[in-house]
């Protein structure tokens, strides 16, 4: 299609003409917006480093032709390659900060974050959280998340890929947590040691049959951080068959497997997990605390 860079010189310009060739095209939501506007307006504004709220004052502010060609040129990849916009960006947000993201890691989007926002309360109780392992990290969004409610607490990312703890490394140092936060190539728990009052995953657990029949946009994100087998399970069954080794006596692990619940919940009849629910929508996440692993555990031995 001819470019209607001419035509267009203001943010308003660009957020209409955005909402309708979205609205017109077959994108799906599924990366941090549900709607063409709220898409929008994070393709455009973000696209010019401005807020995503509070930003009326800009609106009628008109742009250069290199800003106008940047977010057009965003918009038509956006609708013919279907790339989700943070990639796009270079940048997702999580619990209100920002993260460095690229095609490595999947784009932040778990329902885990509102569970850490509010202190991950009642389960915790009166628990002084020290430490917290950040299994299948991708990013390091939940467990950077994590250290900004748990300020006091040490906090280890772990990850099977080396690309995936690059980009982890970059948000450790993006939100000045060096001295706290660190990176750990690890397939599961092989290279962990010590034991942990939170260990929190939002490891793969797309099946198979999902898989093949995921929107295209999700094609764009490493298959390693997504797929796990014939039932979505083949991760976290290593996760719970390890995890009590790994917690303290008061320990709560946390762990994400979306539409693969009814999976999981078939496969551990006698384990009590507690499926968690979200004001802010999202499912499949469990929580178990670690007397219950050991004593599940102690019954199958």
């Amino acid at each position: 299609m001819t470019s209607p860079v001419d035509d267009l010189h203001s943010i308003r310009d660009l957020l209409r003409f955005t909402v309708s060739r979205f609205a017109a095209s077959p994108i799906y939501f599924g990366h941090g917006t549900d709607n063409v506007w709220d898409e929008a307006v994070q393709l455009v504004l973000r696209s010019l480093h401005l807020p995503l709220e509070n930003n009326n004052l800009f609106l009628d502010a008109r742009l250069t032709r290199l800003e106008r060609e940047l977010i057009l040129e965003r918009v038509e990849r956006r609708v013919n390659e279907r790339i989700p916009i943070a990639y796009l960006l270079g940048e997702a947000w999580f619990m209100g900060m920002p993260f460095n993201v690229d095609e490595r890691v999947l784009v932040p989007r778990s329902p885990i974050g509102e569970l850490l926002e509010n202190g991950l309360q009642p389960w915790l109780g009166a628990t002084q959280v020290q430490r917290i392992l950040d299994l299948c990290t991708g990013s390091g969004c939940i467990g950077i998340g994590a250290a900004t409610v748990f300020d006091e607490a040490e906090v280890d990312l772990s990850d099977v890929s080396a690309d995936a703890l690059a980009v982890a490394e970059s948000n450790i140092e993006l939100h000045g947590l060096e001295g706290r936060v660190r990176a750990i190539q690890s397939d599961v728990f092989d290279n962990i040691e010590g034991r942990y009052d939170v260990i929190v995953s939002n490891p793969p657990y797309v099946d198979a049959e999902d898989l093949a029949d995921m929107p295209a946009e999700y094609h764009h994100e490493p298959e390693l951080g997504l797929a796990a087998g014939d039932d979505g399970l083949d991760i976290a069954h290593r996760i719970v068959a390890q995890a009590a080794d790994y917690l303290t006596d008061d320990g709560l692990l946390i762990v994400e497997v979306g539409n693969s619940w009814g999976a999981m919940d078939d496969a551990y009849p006698d384990l009590p997990l507690t499926w968690l629910e979200f004001e802010n929508g999202g499912d499949g996440v469990f929580l178990v605390t670690a007397r219950d692993l050991r004593e599940w555990q102690a019954r199958k031995s």
